[in-house]
């Protein structure tokens, strides 16, 4: 009755077998991997746009090649990441990433845009674009000027699968907000709440916020020093502290690891159901719209 009961649950019997290709993975990632494997969104294709923003070295490229590490349970490197202290992503990126089957893409994209420079980074005005749809994979930021409706990266009618479905700010534990940075996010911030698109954080290089956490990660939520810093940075910038996410980013490690994927999971898991309860909510309005 016991193997009867097991193999008749999908879900026990998908995470032994992602136990199985995973080895090194704990039950509860596990469950959080196949969660975001399993994820359909609610129309046939359709998919989950997550518009990644922050100040420079804040980590968003290495996020998305951590994601993709993740889920393909090797260290990847699709989005390119420099060592430097200035914007590395210079032009409009879209990452899809792929399935093991390598036929197909998971059901959610990364857009990675310009840094939250003061003088040379992104414009709010472009961001603000990019939330609507309006830019074509591949523009080039220029931070003298806008995105203009007559070039040909502008996207005139943009879909719903080009428009963003939710907004993450990326940052990290020792980054301090000067005030025209704060000023920039708020405005964009802003125009995403006019849009109902929801917004989180990531909280990046949570290994060098105390010793603590570089001797174990697992003390990321013990440790007061790292809540502090949430604290403060939700206090800065509003975003709840519920919706801000400490993660370590795979950056010098040439192995996987537990502790790090499971933060990693945590956030991208959360990401997602945010994601799809906002397309979920606009398909709901339509529908109201239409009757």
């Amino acid at each position: 009755m016991c193997y009867i009961y097991v193999f008749n649950n999908l879900h026990v019997l998908s995470v032994m077998l992602m136990c199985c290709m995973f080895p090194s993975m704990n039950r509860d990632n596990q469950s959080a991997l196949q969660h975001v494997k399993n994820y359909k969104p609610p129309t046939e294709g359709q998919h989950i746009r997550i518009l990644l923003y922050g100040p420079s070295g804040a980590g968003k490229s290495s996020f998305i090649n951590s994601v993709q590490s993740v889920l393909q349970g090797k260290m990847c490197s699709q989005a390119l990441v420099d060592n430097v202290s200035s914007s590395f992503t210079r032009q409009f990126r879209t990452y899809k990433i792929p399935k093991e089957d390598g036929q197909s893409f998971y059901p959610f994209v990364f857009n990675d845009i310009m840094d939250l420079e003061i003088r040379a980074g992104v414009l709010v005005d472009d961001v603000k674009l990019a939330l609507r749809g309006h830019m074509r994979d591949g523009y080039k930021f220029n931070p003298a000027s806008k995105l203009s409706e007559d070039d040909p990266f502008y996207n005139k009618n943009p879909s719903t699968n080009d428009k963003v479905h939710i907004l993450v700010l990326v940052t990290n534990t020792e980054f301090l907000m000067d005030a025209e940075t704060v000023q920039k996010i708020q405005e964009i911030r802003r125009e995403a709440s006019d849009l109902g698109i929801p917004q989180v954080a990531i909280l990046t290089k949570i290994d060098e916020a105390c010793p603590e956490i570089k001797k174990d990660l697992k003390n990321v939520y013990k440790v007061q020093h790292l809540k502090r810093k949430m604290e403060q940075f939700s206090a800065e910038v509003g975003i709840p502290m519920n919706c801000i996410f400490p993660v370590e980013n795979y950056y010098e490690q040439i192995n996987l690891d537990s502790d790090v994927d499971s933060l990693i999971l945590s956030a991208l898991r959360d990401i997602i159901n945010y994601g799809d309860d906002f397309i979920n909510l606009k398909k709901s309005n339509e529908r109201l719209v239409t009757f």
